[in-house]
């Protein structure tokens, strides 16, 4: 719990910084501020200061939540969009991983010293170095350069993203450049110009900000809370502790290969679907789930442990990884930073809830619910299904500028995928113009019309 609330601080600390600096000098300013804030953690000598340290180094990684999908989804052709930003969830998987790998490894040989407790914490002196030198050498994010008007670095960022020749990069990067500056004059010019955080609660900005914090709160109300649970249900079924935590380590090889199922899902099928269908197929999971429950039987406590195993399966192969792509495509490109910060802080909140509820739910002296707790979480997935029908709009396929026009036009959410939109049409531009005749525009030339068309 104490990690989420300085997570909290940290994203909302982000969406400012970000807008301000750039995503590379924050996500570097983050890595240095964890190499200190990681001593505390280190060199602990009670709980409290344990509790200081998770919430000090929560603050970083807030930062890197946001930051991610952010210059993720920028940086990226359309058609790698869906898998640079669900790349997230495999990072998130494989680093769970290495830290159970971790975490046995120090039960089984330094269960009574204190490096068995300290040396997690060591280990993540190991990352910052190098992810420091990466992300110095990385473009920034292009779309963030022409926010702020610096065309030729722009232009410079997107010639080192494109790998062709010389000369078609030449022409493709300009053309880019014209389309995305085209993009931002275009939301400022139907909205606002400022990127406060209450500008993503006004207007047509206000039903995306919306969209995107309830697509990543589902995840944590369709079950995921009971994931790693698996081998309480293991141990309650009479298995010894070090073979259930051996569970863990599968639990998280399966959501990798469930990642990489999603890879494949998303030629064939769009975030809508494979959102959709996979949150069917988490409540079903966590209905069967909860009907093990009335029973007391060793069992029932195998088949509650497996059929966890079976939902981590479903939820890392859709909700999991698609809720990055989703939540980084329905903002608008001005306010997209800011929103992800509110839906992931949306995320955490719900989070602390789940943290304080779940072991009340299944604690034998408490309320002992067991795994009829599925039953609860299934009952969630019925209403996150419902929402997701009426509210979350198709983006497969689609540009931010073709988002923002589906948008400013209040197109239904199950008509986006059907909708055909020019963003950058004569008589698209001229009905904006006609729309907001009061922000004095500069007049539209005939040769430069055609030229930025």
């Amino acid at each position: 719990m104490c990690v989420y609330c300085g997570e909290i601080i940290g994203l909302q600390i982000t969406g400012t910084l970000a807008d301000r600096y750039g995503y590379r000098i924050v996500l570097i300013g983050g890595l240095i501020a964890l190499i200190g804030l990681n001593f505390i953690l280190y060199f602990a000598n009670s709980l409290a200061m344990i509790a200081v340290g998770q919430i000090l180094c929560g603050i970083p990684w807030g930062s890197f939540q946001t930051l991610c999908v952010s210059y993720g989804s920028e940086v990226c052709p359309l058609v790698l969009r869906y898998y640079l930003t669900t790349y997230i969830n495999l990072c998130w998987l494989v680093g769970q991983l290495i830290a159970a790998g971790v975490l046995k490894a120090c039960q089984e040989h330094l269960a009574n010293d204190q490096l068995g407790w300290r040396l997690p914490f060591a280990l993540q002196w190991v990352w910052p170095i190098p992810l420091i030198i990466g992300i110095y050498l990385a473009p920034e994010s292009p779309w963030w350069l022409v926010r702020k008007g610096k065309m030729e670095q722009a232009k410079r960022s997107v010639t080192r993203i494109l790998t062709l020749p010389a000369t078609e990069k030449d022409n493709l990067s300009d053309l880019m450049i014209t389309k995305m500056k085209m993009t931002v004059e275009k939301e400022n010019r139907l909205v606002s110009q400022s990127s406060s955080y209450m500008d993503c609660f006004k207007g047509v900005d206000f039903r995306r900000t919306r969209i995107a914090c309830l697509t990543w709160v589902i995840q944590n109300l369709t079950g995921s809370p009971l994931m790693g649970y698996s081998t309480y249900f293991y141990e309650k079924a009479g298995l010894d502790t070090s073979s259930a935590f051996t569970f863990s380590i599968i639990q998280y090889v399966i959501g990798i290969i469930g990642t990489l199922t999603s890879w494949f899902l998303s030629s064939r099928a769009g975030r809508f679907t494979i959102l959709f269908w996979g949150v069917f197929f988490q409540m079903v999971v966590m209905l069967i789930t909860g009907g093990l429950g009335f029973s007391s039987s060793q069992g029932a406590s195998w088949g509650a442990g497996s059929m966890l195993l079976i939902y981590n399966f479903f939820y890392n192969s859709t909700l999991g990884p698609v809720v990055y792509c989703v939540v980084s495509e329905i903002p608008s490109d001005r306010l997209r930073t800011k929103t992800v910060v509110l839906a992931r802080n949306a995320y955490n909140l719900i989070a602390i809830v789940n943290s304080i509820l779940t072991p009340y739910m299944l604690n034998s002296y408490q309320w002992n619910w067991g795994a009829k707790t599925g039953l609860f979480w299934g009952g969630f997935a019925a209403v996150s299904l419902t929402w997701a029908y009426f509210d979350l709009p198709e983006t497969k396929g689609r540009t931010f500028a073709e988002l923002d026009e589906l948008f400013h036009q209040k197109i239904p959410a199950r008509e986006f995928n059907n909708t055909h939109v020019e963003p950058f049409a004569r008589e698209t531009i001229m009905k904006d113009i006609a729309a907001n005749i009061e922000l004095n525009l500069e007049p539209i030339e005939e040769e430069d019309f055609d030229c930025k068309k």
